[in-house]
């Protein structure tokens, strides 16, 4: 039973991916920009965490636990609710986004609605939908595999606050009031 659940959340990752791509031609153009070796190594740590939380590995198929319909469709509640995160901020950031490491010509510091309650509200919804992958799947590679996804982003996003600290003014302040990954904690 655990499989149907994985692969609905399979189908709500890859809806999220192709609309993802899709908007990505919503944007304005960067004008200035991280060198993409500089967050490389995170990104491809994500990718390899994300690969282990949906079971690609195929050694240690065994689940430490049976995914129920309890389990199963929380799980994919929380898995929804973190994509819908992610789209509500890619929403409210508006052109200002950018898949990269970058600042565009009307670029701002945007402290409100997601932002208001962490700083990366997108890898706030992708960790928080992968951890809920990882439970459905109840193997201990999955769950290694969405800590290492979170580990990525994090690291990733170390490297988004120095390049916006330093070409944004008032970003130093934002750091303090709001946390980065996880309300209240990070």
């Amino acid at each position: 039973m655990g499989g149907l659940y994985v692969a609905v959340a399979a189908s709500l990752w890859l809806a999220w991916v192709v609309s993802w791509y899709a908007a990505a031609f919503w944007r304005h153009q960067p004008v200035l920009e991280e060198p993409g070796r500089r967050y490389r190594p995170q990104v491809a740590l994500a990718v390899a965490g994300f690969m282990l939380a949906f079971g690609v590995a195929p050694w240690f198929r065994d689940p430490l636990w049976s995914t129920g319909p309890v389990l199963g469709w929380s799980m994919l509640a929380v898995c929804t609710a973190g994509l819908a995160f992610t789209w509500w901020a890619r929403l409210h950031m508006g052109p200002l986004w950018h898949g990269g490491v970058s600042r565009t010509e009307q670029h701002r510091i945007v402290d409100t609605g997601p932002f208001a309650i962490v700083r990366h509200p997108i890898y706030t919804g992708m960790i928080t939908s992968v951890v809920a992958v990882a439970l459905l799947q109840g193997r201990i590679l999955a769950l290694i595999g969405a800590v290492l996804f979170a580990l990525g982003f994090i690291l990733k996003a170390r490297v988004e606050e120095r390049f916006l600290e330093a070409a944004l003014p008032g970003y130093a302040e934002y750091r303090k009031r709001v946390r980065m990954i996880v309300p209240f904690v990070i």
